[in-house]
């Protein structure tokens, strides 16, 4: 242990994290506004698989950026847990687990897409079903992972939110900037739940409002601890 009492592994988890969490948001963001809105044709199933099937290596491309960000929630849990542990182990670890949860569903997400590429694949096996039926099959598939992101979002809230209460407690960090993370996360999970359980939710709140100042308070964070790292 240092003489402020903070263990050297920490500080060089903490300059994990950040650059993990930094990285892994420039691939889902690399990955949604730069690859997948030139395939996705919002209310055109057709279009959209047609082009999945022109552009497959895009669309391969995409997958691989979900398997890397959910790659990059496995570094960034275990990353936060050297951190946070010393302040509560079992509040920790509790984190983590939900964490784990969120890298889980990316993992379905490019499954999902994998199944999307199968079905346009034109395999024998395929023929008995025409044409339209394996777009709309396809277009359920790519549906399906977009639900599994959702279904993801509580568990990543939760996680943050545990987290935020550890850094508040351990004052690793501003306390202000700690509070505001508390709030955002909690904000993430109660509202992810209120919209699976709710889905008219969605239309009454805008989406992007459920994670974005948890994504802001992360990406700030990240930019402490890269440039001032924990505080004694």
């Amino acid at each position: 242990m240092t003489g402020t009492g903070i263990d050297e592994s920490q500080r060089r988890a903490a300059k994990v994290a950040a650059v993990t969490s930094l990285l892994a948001m420039v691939i889902v963001a690399f990955s949604h506004y730069g690859l997948a809105m030139r395939i996705m044709v919002p209310g055109d199933a057709a279009a959209t698989i047609r082009n999945v099937v022109a552009h497959q290596t895009l669309f391969r491309t995409v997958i691989a950026c979900e398997l890397l960000y959910g790659a990059g929630v496995v570094v960034l849990l275990a990353a936060l847990y050297v951190v946070l542990a010393p302040v509560g182990r079992g509040f920790a670890l509790a984190a983590a687990a939900f964490r784990m949860m969120f890298a889980i569903a990316w993992l379905f997400i490019a499954l999902k897409s994998l199944e999307a590429l199968r079905l346009v694949s034109g395999a024998d096996y395929l023929q008995a079903l025409d044409t339209d039926q394996l777009q709309a099959l396809s277009r359920l598939s790519i549906g399906a992972g977009s639900d599994g992101y959702y279904a993801g979002l509580p568990f990543y809230g939760l996680a943050s939110t545990v987290c935020s209460t550890l850094w508040f407690k351990s004052r690793y960090i501003p306390r202000w900037l700690s509070t505001s993370g508390l709030i955002a996360s909690a904000w993430c999970a109660v509202s992810a739940f209120a919209y699976i359980i709710f889905p008219a939710f969605g239309t009454a709140v805008n989406l992007y409002t459920l994670d974005s100042p948890m994504a802001l308070f992360e990406i700030v964070t990240s930019f402490w601890l890269l440039f001032k790292g924990l505080r004694a």
